[in-house]
Parts: structure tokens; C-alpha cells; sequence
């Protein structure tokens, strides 16, 4: 039986990004480490253009501390992916984030991603509170389970 696969609504905001060449592996679809890659990418891009925090030069950074992905269907260039992006949990120095690729037009998810980042001090590597201005655009993308 099918597991049950997001949808678009499941994502409060959305990046297209362009598939390459060399994200196929030999079965002519993506590796699943590519997948993680976007999701990678997805958040990132996030946070430099949503939440002012200009990565990769900035005195706090995210250290990935957990992912997961679950595999729906095939995705793989030339077909360019829709990342959905949203935020599961805010904590005191952590978030999770939830990162949906869909093949382009497409409303049923082909891999859904959970992906957290703890928030250090970008020299000590300690855990440091979400600074605000995270915090603030965290919170307009929340969508708890």
C-alpha cells in the first residue's frame, strides 16, 4: 500500500530550483544524497533571504544535528524541483524544518524531509539562543503537526 505522500499545502513558502546533470545516478533519476542537497539548499536559502541571516557570514550558524527523507517517486534533471519549505518546532537554540520537493507542477510530494539545525556561536561551536529576528520568521512559517 502507498504511504501517504504531502501536499503543497503542507509548505508556507516555495523555491524553484534547477536540477543539474549530475544529480542522475546511474538509474536515471536522483541520488538520494542529491535530495539532500535541496533540502540543504532550500533552508539556506531561506534563511539568507527571509530570516536576515546572511550565510554563510554570520556570527551564528545552524549545525545540522538530525534529517530524515522519505522517497515518494523519482525526480532528476532536466526537470526542475519545487522546494516547499516550513517550520515543525521552534526551540530555545534549535528548528525544524520541513522541506517538501515536488517535480515541478506537480502537487503530490516526491520526498519529504525533516532537517533541524542547532543554532551556535559561530566560533565556540556552543549553542546560543535563536536570535530574534530567526525566531520572528520562523514563526510565520510554522505548520505543527
Amino acid at each position: 500500500m502507498p504511504r501517504p505522500r504531502a501536499s503543497r499545502s503542507a509548505y508556507a513558502v516555495f523555491e524553484t530550483l534547477t536540477t543539474r546533470w549530475n544529480d542522475n545516478d546511474v538509474y536515471g533519476h536522483m541520488n538520494n544524497v542529491v535530495y539532500y542537497e535541496y533540502v540543504d539548499t532550500t533552508v539556506n536559502l531561506w534563511l539568507r533571504n527571509s530570516a536576515d541571516m546572511p550565510v554563510p557570514a554570520t556570527p551564528i550558524v545552524g549545525l545540522v544535528v538530525e534529517t530524515t527523507c522519505t522517497y515518494h517517486a523519482s525526480l532528476g534533471w532536466p526537470t526542475p524541483i519545487e522546494a516547499g519549505l516550513c517550520v515543525k518546532r521552534i526551540g530555545k537554540s534549535s528548528i525544524t524544518y520541513g522541506v517538501g520537493l515536488f517535480e515541478s507542477g506537480n502537487d503530490a510530494c516526491a520526498g519529504e524531509a525533516l532537517f533541524t539545525h542547532v543554532y551556535v556561536d559561530a566560533e565556540t561551536r556552543r549553542p546560543v539562543e535563536i536570535p530574534e529576528n530567526l525566531r520572528l520568521a520562523a514563526q510565520k512559517i510554522l505548520k505543527e503537526n
